[in-house]
């Protein structure tokens, strides 16, 4: 399993749900809970709270989140496929060995994530808070991550190739360690990036 940054333990959980069914987190507020081999394909949360939770083997497939939350959450082998989340906070939260084909986030603060070595590419980053996130590995070749704010995130031996970044904050990516061939910039994230690497520009 994936660790967290620092090395710092995921929260023990206090109770069990296995085979959520008929699931509606709207509204509620869930609390040290380990959630197993449930199918939340297609659910609609709003404003639903998860906090210090584990989801191992959950489906999240269509789901839609808009306002809620999952707080120092750890997703293991869970499915975010054509997921949506629109001002959600995911605060420390760890994703270990998950898929997000086509997931989309609008919004929100996913600062301090861990996402190391995660597959996103085609996937959509919009508007979103991801200061310090663990992206370490990160695959995200031809993905957006548009106006996102990657200040002291960790990006060593990323791929972000033909992703469009254009707006993000580029001011940790080491073009050295971080592959960027193809990836769509605009002019003062090029700036950035060409200081970076020790050029001087002059009119």
């Amino acid at each position: 399993m994936a660790d967290r940054l620092h090395g710092r333990p995921a929260p023990k959980t206090e109770s069990t749900i296995r085979d959520w069914e008929d699931a509606d987190p709207s509204g509620q507020t869930f609390t040290k809970v380990l959630f197993i081999d449930s199918d939340l394909t297609e659910v609609t949360n709003q404003g639903g709270v998860f906090e210090e939770c584990t989801f191992r083997g959950v489906r999240f497939n269509a789901s839609v989140h808009t306002d809620a939350a999952f707080v120092n959450c750890t997703f293991v082998r869970c499915s975010f496929f054509d997921s949506a989340f629109t001002r959600c906070k995911l605060m420390g939260s760890l994703f270990d060995d998950c898929t997000y084909n086509l997931m989309k986030v609008d919004g929100g603060d996913w600062s301090f994530t861990g996402l190391p070595g995660a597959d996103l590419r085609g996937t959509e980053f919009t508007g979103v808070k991801l200061r310090e996130a663990d992206l370490t590995g990160l695959r995200a070749s031809k993905a957006v991550f548009r106006n996102v704010d990657l200040s002291g995130a960790y990006l060593h031996q990323a791929d972000l190739s033909g992703c469009d970044l254009r707006g993000s904050d580029l001011s940790t990516v080491d073009p050295l360690t971080v592959a960027l061939k193809g990836a769509i910039v605009d002019l003062p994230q090029a700036m950035t990036i060409t200081q970076s690497l020790g050029l001087e520009v002059r009119p």
